[in-house]
């Protein structure tokens, strides 16, 4: 039944991500009916209706554009690019800018309840956090890069960077990942911590090399964070299961030497050869060592010798319960800082690296696939929700808050905007917003289909007598 998976986990994808478009035009609708407003269609996604059924004299659909949705107000600003024609053409009587701007607001208001509702469960039911989400101690540095010709080690304890302090590895805010992303000059300055003093060296980041028609990579110095190496997946027939090592083993040592990264097992592997390892693991609570000696898998052919192994990423793993309000005030300032690098005049960040629909759903998807998805999937809601509540709020039209906008100027010139100036406004605006919209999922799209993340096909070895080792399938790509 393991390929019903996929079609459960997207399933499970489209109503969690449909559900934060009913709340939000919920919340439209029932203001516009608390108002009094003629509503003529409450639709999910954009444009003509491919499923229409009417009710009352409301119309229910559903668009052919899967990027959000839409109550059709015709009281309010003519929506007729995004939300489709409608066949009324009844004389409605003007409403206020009160009304206007109640039901307007209605819908971020709504989204932001419901992050708070998803907050509020995430408080219950707990967030998985990683040892790569919350130490600062450098786990592996990529040969030849950045870091390794600025002299930082594994185990180095970063405290400052870009002159700023770090508590964090991953993440946004104060964390190394984002310091690094967001820095501007040509060098950024490192204070660390080895062996008890405070040292500081200079790195030059470096950016992966893309096509011009790829989403440009991010500003990188190629560390990782120190995290318990631990065994996802043993590969079949491989030296690993020979030697009887398990899912969810963990690596102490390789041949005497502490590992703090799944790299540093690699790196140490393929300074033997083919020679036999001493591997120090940890089960349970006992601790045993084993020996193992790599090999050549079969497919690819001209693969280094290998273990066998697959990895978790991001190590240790523990719940933590934060509080509703912090957890809305972590997504106020990560969508703040993305703002801000975006506008920033020397920041390397522009809006090739914001993600559209595609993303949002591929995220879902990727959380769903773990283990602990279900509780990922609800923390990503809250982030989410803040997100639509204040991007909609911008004072852009077609957006809510453009709508707000337009009835504060209508109240300050005392009449309304000439309905064919707001058409042709509206109507401009509206291809605007569904080119940038394409223009997002032109590069996410691509990064689907050439594996930003994504776990390989893992190496095969040719058949042998071998212990029984357990295996599932892979939750995080690495």
């Amino acid at each position: 039944m393991d390929y019903l998976k996929p079609i459960f986990i997207g399933l499970e994808v489209l109503v969690l991500f449909n559900v934060l478009i009913f709340v939000h035009e919920l919340g439209h609708f029932l203001a516009a009916r608390w108002r009094g407003l003629k509503v003529e269609r409450f639709a999910i996604w954009f444009g003509q209706p491919i499923w229409s059924r009417k009710f009352g004299d409301v119309e229910y659909a559903l668009g052919y554009i899967p990027a959000g949705g839409y109550v059709s107000l015709p009281q309010m600003a003519p929506m007729e690019a995004l939300e489709g024609a409608t066949e009324t053409k009844e004389i409605l009587p003007a409403i206020s800018t009160l009304d206007k701007i109640i039901v307007a607001f209605a819908g971020p208001l709504f989204s932001f309840l419901l992050a708070f509702v998803f907050a509020f469960t995430v408080w219950q039911v707990g967030r998985p956090v990683h040892e790569s989400e919350t130490t600062t101690i450098v786990g592996a540095v990529i040969k030849g890069g950045p870091a390794e010709r600025a002299g930082l080690k594994p185990g180095d304890k970063l405290i400052e960077v870009d002159g700023k302090p770090v508590t964090k590895f991953i993440g946004m805010g104060s964390s190394v990942q984002w310091r690094v992303v967001r820095s501007e000059g040509t060098t950024l300055s490192i204070l660390f911590e080895r062996d008890g003093k405070r040292q500081s060296v200079e790195v030059t980041p470096t950016n992966a090399v893309t096509k011009v028609w790829q989403r440009k990579a991010l500003r990188d110095i190629q560390i990782e964070p120190a995290q318990t190496p631990i065994i996802f997946n043993v590969v079949t027939n491989s030296p690993a299961q020979v030697a009887g090592l398990r899912q969810f083993d963990e690596i102490v040592s390789v041949n005497g030497r502490a590992v703090a990264h799944f790299a540093q097992v690699a790196e140490i592997v393929g300074e033997g050869g083919e020679k036999p390892v001493s591997m120090k693991v940890r089960r349970g609570t006992s601790e045993f060592t084993v020996q193992v000696t790599p090999e050549r898998p079969v497919d690819p052919p001209d693969e280094k010798p290998k273990l066998g192994l697959e990895w978790t990423d991001g190590g240790r793993m523990q719940l933590a319960y934060p509080l509703p309000v912090e957890q809305i005030r972590a997504s106020l300032n990560a969508m703040a800082d993305t703002l801000e690098a975006v506008i920033a005049p020397k920041s390397t960040i522009s809006v090739q690296q914001l993600g559209g629909a595609v993303k949002i759903l591929s995220n879902y998807y990727l959380l769903f696939k773990t283990d602990q998805g279900w509780r990922l999937a609800l923390y990503f809601s809250v982030l989410l929700n803040v997100n639509l509540a204040i991007l909609n709020l911008l004072p852009f039209p077609v957006l809510d808050g453009g709508h707000i906008t337009l009835a504060l100027i209508e109240s300050i010139r005392r009449k309304p905007v000439s309905l064919k100036v707001l058409q042709h406004v509206q109507s401009a605006c509206a291809i605007v917003l569904i080119g940038f919209m394409l223009f997002l999922t032109f590069f996410d799209t691509q990064d689907l289909f050439h594996g930003r993340g994504g776990r390989g096909k893992p190496p095969q070895f040719s058949p042998k007598t071998a212990m029984p080792s357990s295996s599932a399938p892979a939750p995080v790509a690495h």
